[in-house]
């Protein structure tokens, strides 16, 4: 870890001054520092450990007795963007589903359903490699960003604050949700794209919608793949791309292995061959899993 790293990184005291459901499942919490400058970038995430919790003490013990271990802090990326007064996260909720996931998830349901205005919490922050690198106006003009479900939240760190501090970027994202009512901060892309017309180009990429006569203009139906990118980026070689969704997790790794197969490529790995068989390079490609 470099030593700017390291005097990045510390422990913290927020409250929550707002609740923002964002879906069904996902919810924004704008969150109160105290502190008028908070020194990160766009992209980089914070931890909360859920064993500050007493709510959750029970289902903690129980899950350290069944995995053998300590629980972990989980990452949440940052939705707000240096630029802003505020710091925001996004936490969309982990669902438990018998045969694709090992446990049940601990934190983020409460975060998401039962965490309100006032609460108060300490966090950890701010790392994570997957951010805006300072130098990206010297290595290009255009910004291809690649994302399903919160896969979005880092990204939109990102194209705000390239968007409001005038860097000489054109953004175009590319966002996959099973359904339209999936779409996170569907209100806020529309208000960037009003406001900066020509600089932010959106499409919609639904997997399980089914009334896309609803429709025109800028959602498909259907999986993010090769035909589609070649189509929005027809000069893939000046871009950049950063993709953020769900990748293989060590528990798909170690089922596959169980069942002496290879692991099912998803999101990540499927836009990343993709991205891969139209010839973007290694140093064009920045990405980030979860799940």
């Amino acid at each position: 870890m470099s030593q700017d790293n390291r005097k990045r990184i510390k422990q913290f005291e927020v409250m929550v001054a707002e609740r923002i459901r964002e879906t069904h499942d996902t919810t924004t919490l704008i969150l109160f520092t105290g502190n008028d400058h908070l020194d990160y970038k766009p992209g980089h995430f914070v931890t909360i450990d859920p064993h500050q919790f007493p709510a959750l003490e029970r289902w903690t013990n129980y899950l350290e007795d069944m995995k053998g271990k300590k629980e972990t802090a989980r990452a949440y990326s940052l939705y707000s963007a240096p630029h802003e007064k505020y710091l925001a996260i996004t936490i969309k909720e982990e669902q438990y589903v018998s045969g694709s996931t090992k446990f049940p998830p601990l934190l983020s349901p409460v975060l998401v359903h039962r965490i309100d205005a006032g609460s108060k919490m300490v966090i950890t922050g701010f790392t994570g490699p997957y951010v805006l690198p300072e130098d990206i106006e010297s290595r290009t003009d255009h910004l291809v960003h690649v994302a399903a479900g919160s896969g979005v939240v880092p990204n939109m760190s990102m194209i705000k604050h390239a968007l409001a501090t005038d860097m000489k970027l054109s953004h175009t994202l590319i966002y996959s949700n099973k359904n339209w009512n999936d779409v996170i901060y569907r209100r806020r892309i529309e208000e960037l794209q009003r406001q900066y017309p020509g600089k932010l180009k959106v499409v919609h990429a639904l997997t399980r919608e089914r009334n896309m006569e609803q429709f025109d203009g800028d959602v498909f139906a259907g999986r993010v793949n090769e035909s589609l990118i070649r189509d929005l980026v027809p000069d893939a070689s000046v871009a950049h791309f950063f993709v953020c969704g769900p990748g293989i997790t060590k528990y798909d790794r170690q089922l596959a292995k169980e069942q002496g197969l290879d692991p099912a490529p998803r999101f990540l790995e499927s836009v990343i061959a993709a991205l891969q068989s139209i010839g973007v390079e290694r140093s064009q490609l920045h990405h980030e899993s979860y799940g």
